[in-house]
């Protein structure tokens, strides 16, 4: 058990092989960029839309990531008028400003306080906190199906002790040089999340530091694949191991959440790596099989009936490539029973 931090994290052979299956991806990725640099401004364009959707849907929003690219498209006319569009406009505007200027971007307050302003920029209700440190406690709350609240777990408080702990987690990330970049990562989000500085807005700036820390650190494909998608189809872990480790506070143990997130990252990199072998190696699937890829890329979300009627293909035939695909990490898996459906990655 090492002490990181004021954390506890077990070392153990499985976060070390992920560790190192992640590197080993990213130590490839300076050629792969190369192979598919005509693909890459696509699959950029589909991970932005992606993680700007996934990552509001996450906190309450209710826009399918057609309606976020419509939005994007049109965001230098659009009428942001309602929460769900303001909030998917300010998460565009802090992406696309990561994405474009990562190198220069600092770790410190000041930096992540710009960020937090330009996130609720489009947001005249948020006016008065944007861009500060919370004035009032804050609680991290799960909206059930009825409506009702749940209390995730309690934050730390406004004011001196908010102030306190943003400057310490700060100053270790830039004094710590034996933690792995991807754990660092990790912890990083982990605590930002936990102090929740800010009044409102911190499970999205959370994930959006993910983002400017793996970039900084040189892990330049996530850019082309989004983390945010792979944390909204594991909501309800994602919400659990948080409350595991942050039950335990402070001094907890953590390694379920650095488990949680490496994991998270290792899926997203192989289906980025299964999706560019796919394209550039198309002959490698059948026809028919192809045709079920397509069609499933075309219409994330559908299901075995719908792919078997307009396709023309028995249904039976239809599920038994579909398996494979999921086994081969090309397509994803979503829901159970009936309500099973597929997307790709």
């Amino acid at each position: 058990m090492e002490q990181g931090y004021t954390f506890r994290l077990a070392l153990d052979w499985k976060l070390i092989e992920t560790i190192s299956q992640i590197d080993r991806f990213d130590a490839s990725w300076t050629s792969i960029e190369k192979r598919e640099i005509r693909n890459l401004k696509e699959l950029k364009s589909i991970a932005t839309v992606r993680s700007v959707g996934a990552s509001t849907r996450i906190e309450g929003s209710v826009m399918s990531d057609d309606e976020v690219a419509v939005l994007i498209e049109k965001l230098s006319i659009a009428k942001l008028e309602d929460r769900d569009s303001q909030e998917v406009a300010g998460y565009f505007s802090v992406l696309d400003i990561i994405s474009e200027s990562y190198q220069d971007m600092e770790i410190s307050e000041g930096a992540i306080k710009t960020l937090h302003n330009i996130l609720l920029k489009f947001s005249d209700k948020d006016g008065w906190h944007k861009g500060q440190y919370k004035q009032h406690s804050n609680v991290v709350e799960a909206t059930n199906p009825d409506g009702t609240k749940q209390i995730i777990f309690q934050t730390t408080a406004p004011g001196l002790e908010t102030e306190t702990a943003m400057a310490r987690l700060i100053d270790w990330y830039h004094k710590d040089q034996q933690t792995h970049a991807l754990v660092k990562c990790a912890l990083f989000c982990y605590d930002f999340v936990s102090i929740h500085p800010f009044q409102d807005g911190n499970g999205r700036l959370s994930r959006l530091l993910a983002t400017l820390l793996l970039m900084k650190h040189q892990y330049k494909w996530i850019q082309y694949v989004s983390f945010e998608h792979e944390i909204e189809n594991k909501k309800g872990q994602y919400y659990r191991v948080l409350v595991e480790c942050q039950h335990q506070r402070p001094g907890e143990e953590v390694s379920a959440w650095v488990f949680f997130f490496l994991q998270s990252l290792l899926t997203i990199s192989q289906l980025l790596f299964t999706k560019l072998n796919t394209q550039a190696n198309p002959t490698r699937l059948s026809p028919r099989d192809t045709s079920i890829y397509l069609f499933i890329e075309n219409h994330p979300g559908c299901q075995s009936g719908a792919i078997a009627e307009k396709l023309n293909i028995p249904q039976s035939t239809v599920k038994k490539i579909l398996n494979k695909m999921v086994s081969d990490k090309m397509i994803l898996q979503h829901g159970s029973g009936r309500g099973i459906n597929y997307t790709i990655g």
